[in-house]
């Protein structure tokens, strides 16, 4: 038997409320060589044109596909919107492929001392049980809605909706195993970032693997109505 202990990434989850800046955050970790997986954009990738969910949701919720093959998301949230029994066929379809995707991932980046997880709904879904530790980004609220109303086509009552299924920051915060606020400056939030990609690198190299808790918990898990986040 080999005496050397095999290795695993460190698995840092990054996380925060709408309009926190946590898109712009996890870019930083990407440009310094950490391997990102963006949930949202692994589901958009799903429901695209030729992607593995449009089929199936096209099959299980007619009318819910565009022309071009992907799938409507206006249309799919019409199609489960007040019907649980819809909702909980349409995540039957989907978060068999989500989890794929995910584990994928972690399987290709095998070797690299830290990876990201960036989940918009981490903590919503228990998937902070299969990571290392967590990064919830903040700011505070003027700061959130004033960034999340500029967005083209955002409204009051679609902001509040969101916010609505999402677990509130302080809550995040108080959680949070690391905690960046994106209203002190890029340059400051990169300066954490640098910091957290120091430390946390420096510590998977000196442990072998170590088990998390709840093993079946599912880290992957995204809201598959909206990527609104």
């Amino acid at each position: 038997m080999s005496d050397t202990v095999r290795k695993k990434p460190f698995v840092l989850g990054l996380t925060g409320s709408i309009g926190m800046g946590k898109s712009a955050t996890a870019a930083m970790f990407s440009a310094r060589g950490v391997p990102v997986h963006d949930a949202d954009a692994a589901v958009h990738a799903l429901y695209g044109p030729g992607g593995a969910a449009a089929g199936a949701i096209g099959a299980a919720f007619p009318g819910t596909l565009a022309p071009d093959g992907g799938v409507d998301r206006a249309h799919l949230r019409d199609a489960v919107l007040g019907r649980p029994d819809a909702l909980a066929r349409l995540e039957g379809l989907v978060h068999p492929l989500v989890r794929a995707v995910g584990h994928a991932f972690l399987e290709r980046h095998a070797g690299s001392p830290l990876v990201l997880l960036d989940i918009p709904l981490l903590y919503e879904t228990g998937g902070e049980a299969r990571c290392d530790a967590v990064l919830v980004v903040t700011a505070p609220p003027e700061v959130q809605r004033a960034r999340v109303l500029a967005r083209p086509g955002m409204t009051e009552a679609a902001f509040a909706a969101i916010l609505a299924k999402q677990m509130p920051d302080a809550e995040k915060r108080a959680r949070a195993d690391y905690v960046i606020d994106t209203s002190q400056g890029f340059a400051a939030a990169e300066a954490e970032v640098a910091r957290i990609v120091a430390q946390l690198t420096d510590e998977a190299g000196h442990r072998g693997d170590r088990p998390r808790s709840q093993p079946n918990s599912n880290p992957f898990v995204v809201d598959v109505r909206s990527e609104e986040n």
